[in-house]
This record gives structure tokens, C-alpha cells and sequence, in this order.
């Protein structure tokens, strides 16, 4: 497996509050298939492609069809160092910088024109 090239779009998050429905569709439209992600109890299922060996996106569950969502993702080198230059670029942070368990560092952001998007760097592997 090749990994991604830094500030390429690298993941995708889908916000489906009928997550079995969300998982039937892409799976029957793309032939993607889900397992939920051990690190968030069964809030978020991670997607793999047809014939690939690692996941690359993801259904989050939602409360709501009000919070459903669809969302890119951009690897990047260093998450709040890309954060604060997006800010001063003219960026509003939506959800602020948050590292998992697992090493993941994300966060969500507003583009010029208000447009949701996500930057993250999966950080060095647990041991």
C-alpha cells in the first residue's frame, strides 16, 4: 500500500443518522464495505473500497438528518500548524484540534465560502 501524499484529500467522513441504510447504499452503488471502528464504540464505521486492503472513509452516526454531513479530509504534516494557517487565511475552525487514543489529530474547518472540510495526520502507530 502506497500511503497518501501529504496535502492530498486522503479520507472521507459521511454523517448518516440511518447509518445501516448509509452502509447498504455504498455498498450496493460502489461495493465498499464497513466494520466498525474499535475506537469509537460503534459510533463510526469504517469504509474500505472493493478489492483494497485498508479503510479510507468513514460513516459517523449521527442524532439527526439535521447533522448529516458529507466531508473531505486533507493529509496533512502538522494538523494545528495547518489549523492556524487556515485561520489566518480566513478559515473558521469548526471543531477545534482533538487527538484520539489511537494517535489521530483531526479537526474541522470553514472555508472563505463556509464550506466544511476536515484536516488530519494519523500520527505514529500505538505500540
Amino acid at each position: 500500500m502506497t500511503a497518501p501524499a501529504i496535502n492530498t484529500v486522503a479520507w472521507f467522513q459521511i454523517g448518516s443518522d440511518t447509518p445501516e441504510e448509509a452502509k447498504s447504499f455504498y455498498n450496493n452503488l460502489f461495493g465498499w464495505t464497513f466494520a466498525s471502528d474499535p475506537d469509537l464504540g460503534g459510533t463510526y464505521d469504517l469504509a474500505t473500497y472493493a478489492g483494497g486492503d485498508h479503510a479510507v472513509g468513514g460513516i459517523t452516526h449521527t442524532d439527526d438528518a439535521a447533522a448529516n454531513h458529507a466531508i473531505f479530509f486533507v493529509l496533512v504534516a502538522d494538523v494545528a500548524a495547518t489549523v492556524a494557517e487556515a485561520e489566518r487565511l480566513g478559515a473558521k475552525i469548526d471543531v477545534p484540534v482533538v487527538t484520539t487514543p489511537s494517535g489521530l489529530v483531526f479537526a474541522h474547518l470553514l472555508d472563505t465560502s463556509g464550506n466544511r472540510f476536515g484536516v488530519f495526520n494519523p500520527g505514529a502507530p500505538q505500540q
